[in-house]
């Protein structure tokens, strides 16, 4: 009798033993991944980089042939050129005008004061009004000339403007830190805007989405520090996580009526963010024990 009460106290501990070597969430790392596409349409001069490759952000990795761009944008220069000479004749003739209106304002000035004295007559004073009224009309008339040239001018300008935004976007800049995961395209390729070129993704930090019970649900929250385990030849290695966001609503939808049992197959997504060390892959699977 003593024995199997032995026997049966020794079959609880072992339960209990297994019981608490067990792990509170199972799942996998992810990472943020990022696919970069093609901003312009063309051949493919160079992309320097490879899988596995650790970029950096701001980095110009690839180049998309640019030539036809010059030589639109060289086209728009001369042209604006042109347009420039237009408008010089035209300011040439503003200022003959502008000098010809202060000689004639002085001289309407000296035949007032000659009519005041009586030395001039009307008819002079009337002429150099009439002259100063037709040099007046004459700069409105050169003004209004200018107004399209400076417009031409203009447009020209912000097609310029636009040709070196895509000149910019024919350059391929990496725009975050990380790894390169996938490469879809290689030199001399042409390729389309919107057409992926490469993935990466930023693992100096991983996250590991694992999935809990409700009951499990009153033991976490948002910042709280845990320790994750991943397997290794030997045995688990351990890592500090931090809890970084717990799910609103169960992954599945209950029904209306549940035992005990069931309620507690609900599971709920946390995630949990781990500096990466390196050792850390996407994919890969670990274990969430809470910290007891």
């Amino acid at each position: 009798m003593k024995k199997t009460i032995l026997f049966l106290i020794f079959i609880s501990l072992i339960s209990c033993s297994k019981e608490n070597d067990k792990a509170d969430g199972y799942g996998n790392f992810e990472a943020t991944e990022v696919t970069i596409s093609s901003e312009a349409n063309g051949k493919i001069v160079f992309l320097k980089l490879e899988e596995g490759d650790a970029l950096e952000p701001t980095n110009q990795v690839g180049l998309i042939d640019t030539t036809q761009l010059y030589f639109n944008k060289q086209q728009l220069i001369a042209s604006k050129n042109t347009v420039f000479s237009k408008s010089k004749n035209v300011l040439s003739q503003n200022n003959v005008l502008q000098e010809q209106l202060k000689a004639t304002l002085i001289e309407k000035r000296r035949v007032q004061n000659m009519f005041a004295e009586n030395a001039a007559t009307q008819r002079q004073v009337d002429e150099m009004d009439g002259k100063v009224k037709v040099l007046n009309e004459q700069l409105k008339s050169v003004q209004t000339q200018n107004a399209p040239i400076a417009n031409e001018v203009k447009s020209i300008d912000v097609q310029i403007q636009k040709i070196d935004d895509q000149i910019q976007k024919s350059k391929i800049i990496n725009p975050i830190k990380g790894l390169v995961l996938a490469k879809y395209a290689e030199p001399n390729e042409i390729t389309a805007f919107g057409k992926p070129l490469y993935k990466i993704a930023d693992i100096s930090e991983m996250t590991l989405r694992v999935y809990i019970s409700e009951t499990q649900l009153s033991k976490i929250k948002v910042s709280q520090q845990v320790n994750v385990k991943i397997d290794t030849e030997e045995e688990m290695k351990n890592y500090t996580g931090i809890i970084s966001w717990i799910a609103s609503s169960a992954e599945f939808t209950p029904k209306i009526i549940q035992t005990k049992e069931e309620r507690v197959n609900l599971v709920y997504a946390v995630k949990v963010k781990v500096k990466n060390d390196g050792g850390l892959k996407i994919g890969m699977p670990a274990e969430m024990w809470l910290n007891k």
